[in-house]
Formats: C-alpha cells, sequence, structure tokens
C-alpha cells in the first residue's frame, strides 16, 4: 500500500471507529441489538471512491468493536462482534468496491453481508450477555427468544432493514455530496 493510499486507509479507518463509538454512546441500544441503526455505516460508501477503503472500514470496525468491548464491559463473548462484524464489514467494502460503477447495486453489499453475519452471532451473543428479550415484538405479544431459527430471520429482516436505511438513506447522499464536490480527488472514482 503505498502512501497516499495508506493514509487514506487509516482517516477512514479512524473516522469509522470515532463515529461508531461517538453514535453508540448516544444511541446506545438502538447501534447494536437486533435492532439497529448504526450510523457509521454510511461511511460504507467510500469503496465507491478508494479502494483503501477497504482496509479502512475493516481496521475501523474492528477497533470500534474491540473499544467498545471494554467500553461495555461485555468482555470475551464481544469477540463474536469483532471477528465476524469485521468480516461482514470487509466482505460488504469488497462487494461495494467491486460493484462500484453500479453504486445502487453496490451498496447492497454491506447491508446484505451485516444482515446476514451478524443476525446469525448477535443471539449468542445477547444471550450470554443476559439480554434475550431483545428479540420480542411487544405489541404483537411475540418472542422469538427461545428459536434460534427465528431470532437468526427476525435479526435477518430488522438489521437488514436498519442498515439499509443508513446506507441507502444516508450513504447515498454522502455519494452525490463527494461527486459533486469532487473531494475525493480524481484517482479511484467510480465510473
Amino acid at each position: 500500500m503505498r502512501g497516499r493510499s495508506l493514509g487514506r486507509a487509516g482517516l477512514i479507518a479512524a473516522l469509522y471507529a470515532a463515529f461508531t463509538l461517538l453514535v453508540n454512546q448516544v444511541l446506545g441500544v438502538l447501534s447494536w441489538g437486533p435492532v439497529q441503526l448504526r450510523l457509521s455505516e454510511a461511511l460504507t460508501v467510500l469503496p465507491l471512491f478508494s479502494s483503501a477503503a477497504v482496509p479502512g472500514l475493516g481496521v475501523g470496525c474492528a477497533l470500534a468493536n474491540l473499544l467498545n468491548m471494554g467500553i461495555s464491559g461485555a468482555g470475551p463473548v464481544a469477540l463474536l462482534d469483532v471477528v465476524f462484524g469485521t468480516l461482514a464489514t470487509v466482505a460488504g467494502a469488497l462487494w461495494t468496491r467491486r460493484l462500484r460503477r453500479r453504486p445502487l447495486l453496490a451498496l447492497a453489499g454491506p447491508v446484505i453481508a451485516n444482515a446476514i453475519v451478524v443476525a446469525a452471532y448477535l443471539p449468542f451473543m445477547l444471550r450470554a450477555l443476559g439480554i434475550p428479550g431483545s428479540y420480542t415484538i411487544p405489541l404483537l405479544h411475540w418472542d422469538f427468544s427461545q428459536s434460534w431459527p427465528l431470532m437468526y430471520l427476525f435479526g435477518l429482516v430488522t438489521i437488514g432493514l436498519g442498515q439499509a436505511l443508513v446506507v441507502y438513506g444516508v450513504g447515498y447522499p454522502l455519494v452525490l455530496l463527494l461527486r459533486r464536490t469532487n473531494i475525493t480527488g480524481a484517482g479511484d472514482r467510480p465510473g
């Protein structure tokens, strides 16, 4: 990785980690449970503009999840989030980078990767932390917390919807703004 790319990756990692931790403090449970709006995920659009965003987002996600593990006191069970959450972020970033010439399709990468991967490990993590009630719909009196397949399906839908809201609702306008202002430079832009 050349100096400029390394600098971009580092900046993206720092922004993602800082923004994730800040939003976790402000939104609390809405940024990490089965229903989540992690606003830092808007930055997952950056692989459209630079290949350095792929490792930057991966390092930023790992760093944010490691720091959150210490801040929240979640302990070793939060390593699931560090490892698999980071893998989901990198997979989504690779998809976005690969399909950068078709931005609306490219942005589906982080949505799909996070919905599939995070929904799979989150029930184990929340149960270990003593928070299984997160899989309840109070108004309908539906409780999915006794069935992993139902918890997975619930998480798949809710995490996917939250991710889509952030990536397309916040991230895509960011793409348009970055294109209009040409802030990203001329070298590594989507076609």
